[in-house]
């Protein structure tokens, strides 16, 4: 005899007639606990997320932003509000050249080489470094905003570059380049409105793109920096000899005008003996001539080689040997002289 099974009431009965009853009302109670578990675990799991330091967290609900979050613990509603997180750090890229696998930097003709004002090719890269700025129009504004980012990097440095000779480009004018493609990227940026802001550019390498003129321009470098090292020598030369050039230029000034203070106060005090002399001649004219007359001898006699004659005495004898004659002597002859010129006077007058 068959089995018969009653589903309803779990009960089956054998061959034999014998009832069996099977709780399969068990397992279903076991399986719906299970699935409860699952999506209670589900629906925990999506009702809270985190946010790192180096992140931002842009929520979302049916397509609608609701808020930014930045780090920190944070709770929405599971299965309807979205999550997602945007790195805030800032990020690097070349322009003009890729990297490969071994960490060389290959050089990307069709983006690297651009043309100058003077109608020359420069082989020319930069290093770019940028971060999100705004984590919506980052996520929102465009499919793929790093793409646009390295659009307006290169239309920024080709026109800039256009500007400069490829002299300047490659030797002063580096500095200039990176600041106007920085502040001409920054203006574009912010009017495509992609989340990106650039933090730095620098320039990596400009140089020709063919060997022989890439030794050319590193032979005019290498004379700019002599002509330059040359420059500055004169320079320190200068500063080290003019200080001591203006010290003796105002010494021999400082001694011209104390000699000339010197001259003019010897001028004023002979003038001034002159006039005394003068007014004691007008009064006294024969005693002043006297006087005047002693004071002349008196300075010239001591350096003179005195010889006495008569116009007829074939010996000469001189009067060296009278110098350290006593006194008494020489004031003897002086006074006999003045008595001589003073009766000679006298008969005159």
């Amino acid at each position: 005899m068959a089995d018969k099974r009653d589903d309803d009431a779990d009960i089956v009965i054998d061959k034999k007639g014998k009832i069996e009853k099977h709780p399969n009302n068990i397992y279903i109670t076991i399986a719906k606990i299970v699935i409860a578990v699952v999506i209670l675990f589900f629906v925990i799991n999506d009702s809270y997320y985190y946010v790192n330091e180096q992140e931002n967290a842009v929520v979302t609900m049916f397509g609608k932003v609701m808020r930014t979050d930045t780090a920190g613990l944070y709770f929405k509603i599971p299965f309807i509000q979205q999550v997602e997180k945007v790195d805030m750090t800032t990020h690097g890229t070349g322009v003009g050249y890729s990297i490969a696998g071994e960490g060389q930097n290959i050089t990307d003709e069709t983006n690297g080489i651009m043309i100058t004002s003077d109608f020359n090719l420069l082989n020319i890269d930069f290093y770019l470094e940028y971060k999100v700025s705004d984590p919506v129009a980052y996520l929102y504004n465009s499919n793929n905003p790093e793409e646009i980012l390295k659009d307006i990097a290169l239309s920024s440095i080709r026109t800039i570059v256009s500007n400069y000779t490829v002299d300047e480009a490659m030797t002063t004018g580096k500095g200039q380049i990176q600041a106007e493609v920085k502040e001409a990227m920054i203006s574009e940026l912010s009017n495509h409105n992609i989340g990106l802001t650039v933090i730095n550019i620098t320039v990596q390498d400009s140089e020709p793109p063919t060997d022989e003129i890439i030794a050319a321009f590193k032979s005019v470098e290498t004379a700019k920096q002599g002509a330059d090292t040359a420059k500055n020598n004169a320079l320190k030369y200068q500063n080290q000899e003019l200080p001591e050039a203006t010290a003796k230029a105002d010494k021999i000034i400082k001694d011209a005008e104390g000699k000339k203070e010197a001259r003019i106060a010897e001028a004023e005090g002979q003038a001034s003996r002159f006039e005394q002399i003068y007014e004691q001649y007008k009064q006294y004219p024969l005693i002043t001539k006297k006087r005047m007359f002693y004071e002349t001898m008196e300075d010239l006699l001591p350096g003179m080689k005195i010889i006495i004659t008569d116009g007829d005495t074939q010996t000469m004898y001189p009067l060296d040997s009278f110098v350290n004659i006593s006194g008494y002597t020489t004031g003897t002859t002086v006074q006999s002289e003045g008595s001589k010129e003073g009766s000679g006077n006298e008969e005159d007058n």
